[in-house]
């Protein structure tokens, strides 16, 4: 059994996974797809740089990671049965995309989170890595890892991602502990870095900073908001979970499967949610190296032999 990766190249999170998953399954894993056995559409909006002859004659594994219903137009729709009548199954990283992609195809569905990397993503005592970073003991830091706008449009916030909730949430946080300071990282922060100075908020902005430097940004926060209304994952619930960083969401992605159920919030209202970093952690740690590439090898395995 051979799997060809389709290539993404867009420095996302996607092109991390395809390393690791090179890096740890070499054995089953092919860069030339004229010898793979399955294609896997790790990135499924560049499915049509493989041309239709490899599709029609390969098993074709799709992976979707979220779908926001709001702006599925009726071309994205069509986009997606295009692509449909290749793919033999499909593969989805939370019960809440699956739900989702049922309304929309009778294929198989299989429901596998991505793994974390403990070799990038782990626990340091957090006084000395805050003395690194110049951080006050006494400040209460939240963070936020991701970016805010559309594309090249600075300005206008990405509402699926939901940066208008976290500063709504952050502002109600701010109100009851002025030692509130906000950690950034990630291109397009725009939004939030202008609501912030609005409100008089203090925060630290990290632009583009190695694995590395997440991880120790990480194990410095007191809080890690997740405020998104659709996601894939996102993956930052797994990197807060295995490094033990105190986090709340909003019901979105993989939330609910790896977040107490108190550590969850609406994204209407706001009630005051716990983070629970043991119930966290005992679940992120489910899908570390190597345990977490057992799901894919099970559904790769699967499709070959059928």
């Amino acid at each position: 059994m051979k799997i060809y990766l389709n290539t993404i190249k867009e420095s996302w999170v996607i092109d991390r996974f395809k390393r690791e998953w090179f890096e740890y399954n070499y054995e089953v894993s092919t860069s030339k797809i004229n010898k793979s056995d399955i294609i896997w559409l790790i990135a499924p909006w560049t499915w049509k740089t493989i041309p239709k002859r490899h599709l029609k004659k390969k098993k074709v594994v799709c992976s979707i990671y979220h779908i926001d219903e709001e702006k599925f137009s009726s071309k994205e729709k069509e986009e997606f049965y295009k692509r449909d009548k290749y793919v033999d199954n499909y593969h989805v990283i939370s019960n809440r995309t699956k739900n989702q992609v049922e309304k929309l195809t009778n294929k198989n569905i299989t429901v596998v989170p991505f793994w974390v990397n403990q070799n990038i993503w782990f626990e340091i005592e957090q006084d000395k890595i805050r003395e690194k970073y110049g951080f006050k003991k006494d400040k209460f830091l939240i963070g936020s890892f991701q970016r805010d706008t559309e594309g090249s449009d600075l300005k206008t916030p990405k509402l699926s991602k939901g940066p208008d909730i976290f500063v709504n949430v952050v502002s109600k946080m701010y109100q009851q502990n002025k030692n509130i300071e906000v950690i950034l990282t990630g291109k397009r922060r725009n939004y939030i870095i202008s609501e912030l100075e609005k409100i008089g908020i203090n925060f630290h902005y990290f632009e583009m900073g190695e694995f590395s430097v997440i991880n120790e940004l990480y194990n410095c926060l007191d809080l890690y908001i997740v405020s998104s209304r659709y996601e894939g994952g996102p993956q930052s619930v797994l990197e807060c979970g295995i490094t033990r960083t105190p986090i709340i969401s909003t019901r979105v992605g993989i939330a609910d499967e790896i977040l107490s159920s108190e550590s969850l919030y609406s994204i209407n209202n706001f009630e005051n949610p716990k983070p629970n970093s043991q119930i966290a952690y005992e679940n992120s740690a489910k899908y570390t190296i190597p345990q977490g590439f057992v799901g894919y090898l099970k559904l790769f395995k699967g499709i070959y032999e059928n």
